[in-house]
């Protein structure tokens, strides 16, 4: 019985995704451009509407002394009121018709989203158009969300977690863009004035770099319509400069503290999300996501919460990472390597590429179901190099095989740069080191 309650729910689960298949197929995003600004839109049956302003660059767009600043300036613009509305009167406008618009930034992006329901596309779409056309920039506000800012970046610092994330890129990536934090430090913060972030705003808007993603039930000619009247005036602006690709190198970095609990993580090189390695890469790590589980915290109760993952929200400098917390990190480390050595002189099985691609699509559909969810996927596609690569996901995912998986995850976990934060005692860089890799099975290494 509990076999079959099994089948019936994977049954259930493959019967969605395949309706939501049909429904995507029938209902294709298209590709226009309204006064020099890309539009991607996609027809959808349901009455929420959601808008992405998506802004290429991300930590390109700014210095390391100056990082945060982009956050910051899209915080006030969201949350500081419009020159039409003080920040008191647009709030009680969104609220009145239950819209919400918000903003994140990343490395390689920043986006400022709404999602509102149909009956109020109209007002909703005016007070979105105003943020990005005529923030308010006022000084109280900007002061006020300024010293929320610091605060919750003192908060991250203090955090082993986020103090490793950010040590780990700025280890792997020194002196490149993914080195710098997104959401900024406290020091990086306090510096940044009224007038800089403001300027940092103005220089970020504009059709070069910026596009816009739409997912809902509305026309395309109403679409291209509101886009002219809000954004025809936009600068053409100019496309951020990306730097060439960075081979991450094999280090160890070890920083002391005395805490309960250490913490490591692994950082290497990996394809681009829309190449032709990018999928197996994928499917490779969230393979080694389950190899971890099994074997660092199921058989050894090593670690409560091990990972690895690939960074598929990266395109300029994709990665791949390892992680785990800790009381034993000697034993972690060592499981960690062993399990990453293995997989590079014997391969993985059939039967886990077979199992990862079948949960792996499973959670891909579910993870669409929301009209959000789509604008955020078509974007972040877009922002790799072209939105059409969500088409192909599907059918990319099943053709991958196991000699593609097996030879991405060989290509690039030779060169892995560790982070390690704790007890200095209780590792050294030694620690840290793979072993040279074993010939491959049925092969003998010939005598010189």
């Amino acid at each position: 019985m509990k076999n079959l309650n099994r089948y019936i729910f994977l049954f259930a689960i493959m019967l969605s995704a395949t309706s939501f298949s049909l429904r995507t197929a029938e209902d294709k995003a298209t590709e226009f451009t309204v006064n020099g600004l890309k539009v991607i839109l996609k027809p959808s049956i349901k009455d929420i509407i959601s808008v992405r302003f998506f802004i290429k660059g991300g930590t390109a767009n700014y210095s390391k002394e100056q990082e945060g600043i982009e956050s910051l300036a899209l915080a006030v613009a969201v949350e500081g009121g419009t020159k039409n509305m003080n920040k008191t009167e647009f709030a009680t406008a969104l609220e009145k018709i239950g819209t919400n618009i918000s903003f994140s930034t990343s490395y390689d992006y920043s986006e400022i989203s709404m999602s509102c329901i149909k009956e109020y596309w109209a007002p909703s779409w005016n007070l979105f158009a105003d943020v990005i056309t005529q923030p308010r920039f006022e000084a109280k506000e900007f002061d006020l969300i300024k010293a929320q800012a610091v605060a919750q970046a003192k908060q991250a610092e203090s955090n082993p977690d986020a103090h490793l994330r950010n040590r780990s890129m700025e280890s792997a990536f020194t002196n490149h863009n993914y080195a710098k934090i997104p959401s900024g430090t406290s020091a990086s913060l306090e510096k940044l004035s009224l007038e800089s972030s403001m300027n940092h705003f103005k220089s970020i808007i504009g059709k070069q770099n910026c596009f816009l993603v739409v997912v809902g039930n509305i026309s395309e000619a109403d679409l291209k319509e509101r886009v002219n009247q809000a954004f025809a005036s936009l600068p053409a602006g100019k496309k951020p400069m990306l730097e060439p690709k960075l081979e991450i190198k094999a280090e160890a970095t070890i920083e002391n503290r005395e805490i309960p609990t250490n913490y490591i993580r692994g950082v290497m090189s990996a394809p681009a999300v829309g190449e032709k390695e990018g999928v197996p890469m994928m499917l490779a790590m969230a393979i080694m996501r389950d190899r971890f589980f099994v074997e660092l915290r199921t058989k050894r109760s090593l670690t409560y919460a091990p990972s690895a993952g690939y960074a598929s929200t990266v395109f300029n400098n994709p990665y791949a990472m390892f992680y785990a917390s800790t009381t034993d990190p000697k034993q972690t480390l060592q499981v960690m390597i062993e399990q990453i050595n293995e997989v590079k002189n014997q391969g993985f099985k059939e039967k886990e590429l077979k199992d990862m691609k079948e949960s792996y699509l499973t959670e891909h559909f579910l993870g669409l179901e929301t009209n959000d969810s789509q604008t955020m996927s078509l974007g972040l596609a877009e922002v790799g190099g072209d939105w059409r690569k969500t088409e192909s996901f599907m059918s990319d995912v099943e053709k991958t095989s196991i000699q593609d998986i097996n030879n991405v995850f060989k290509k690039y976990s030779s060169s892995i740069n560790w982070m390690y934060l704790g007890k200095e005692s209780a590792v050294g860089k030694e620690d840290f080191k793979q072993p040279q890799m074993l010939p491959a099975p049925g092969k003998v290494t010939p005598k010189k």
